[in-house]
């Protein structure tokens, strides 16, 4: 609905009407004793299907600030669960918990020796874990490449996840390297996410909610690069790590000028790799997971 032309709003409020009717029919048919929400336009018409029915519903916020959508739905919903106490103030009007963001048990379960065993590492040069998303995140795997050379030369280890989209052409480069030995690059990791972060030293990614569970639950110092071109959550979110001594914010726009000196001053720099990861690790909420569960179970049990 938002930052679109009225011909596309008139679509997309059909569309919603008709979630609405679909949603109304699958709880009837189903009679769920509470739902789990967690933002994106397709969960309003399920939001109010289940206002509309009395059936409570638990909203999760995994962002440090809640988009339109969740602030939208706090109206219809039972309760709202968020990952960080500071995200609190966003819900005056609504019952509110502080969950911490859910870790899935398999990331839980990684630990350093397993995830340097597993991808090869020497267990005594520093790695850089760098990833963007499943679909990869180009300004960051072109700024990369630009400057791999350069890392490689000074004896870091490069843990590269470049997403599908780029990979053809990450791929391409790195059989073109004379030696790869140090440079371990993949389209995506699944369930050996969790071994690449437990293994890496410094982290550079996008700051999507992920990074406010599963950097301080390994304890992981970051580069942070906010996508530029959304909604300002993942600065926000950015910038609650750095604030807290966990992480530094890089802008886009400035990959290409400060990429280099800035891994090099921390990846040189062990007394200050220490201290953030004694902030990152300060910030972990492991049972994120089971504390939602509860909620919901909590809801489930009043409703049944």
């Amino acid at each position: 609905m938002a930052g679109v032309s009225w011909p596309r709003r008139l679509v997309s409020l059909f569309r919603l009407a008709l979630g609405l009717v679909i949603a109304l029919w699958l709880l009837l048919r189903l009679r769920p004793h509470s739902l789990l929400l967690t933002g994106g336009w397709s969960n309003l018409p399920v939001a109010l299907a289940a206002w509309l029915l009395r059936v409570p519903s638990l909203v999760f916020l995994p962002d440090i600030e809640p988009g339109a959508t969740i602030r939208l739905l706090r109206r219809f919903v039972s309760r709202v669960a968020v990952t960080v106490p500071e995200s609190e103030r966003w819900f005056p009007d609504v019952p509110t918990v502080v969950t911490g963001y859910p870790l899935r048990q398999q990331f839980m379960a990684a630990t350093r020796a397993e995830g340097q065993a597993h991808f090869g590492l020497d267990p005594q040069r520093r790695v850089l874990l760098v990833f963007g998303g499943s679909r990869g995140a180009r300004s960051i795997n072109r700024a990369l490449q630009s400057i791999l050379p350069q890392l490689l030369a000074d004896g870091f280890q490069v843990l590269h996840v470049s997403g599908v989209l780029d990979w053809p052409e990450i791929e391409s480069r790195r059989d073109a390297l004379p030696d790869a030995s140090a440079y371990h690059a993949f389209p995506y990791l699944h369930h050996e996410m969790g071994q690449a972060q437990a293994a890496a030293d410094l982290a550079l990614s996008r700051a999507g909610a992920s990074v406010l569970g599963e950097f301080p639950f390994v304890g992981l110092p970051a580069v942070l690069v906010p996508y530029p071109w959304a909604w300002r959550y993942q600065k926000t979110n950015a910038d609650w790590l750095e604030a807290r001594g966990a992480a530094l914010t890089l802008e886009d726009a400035k990959l290409e000028t400060q990429l280099l000196p800035t891994l090099r001053a921390l990846l040189q720099d062990e007394e200050r790799l220490q201290r953030m990861r004694r902030a990152s690790s300060a910030l972990a909420a492991p049972d994120g997971a089971r504390k939602l569960a509860r909620e919901l179970l909590d809801l489930a049990g009043s409703h049944a």
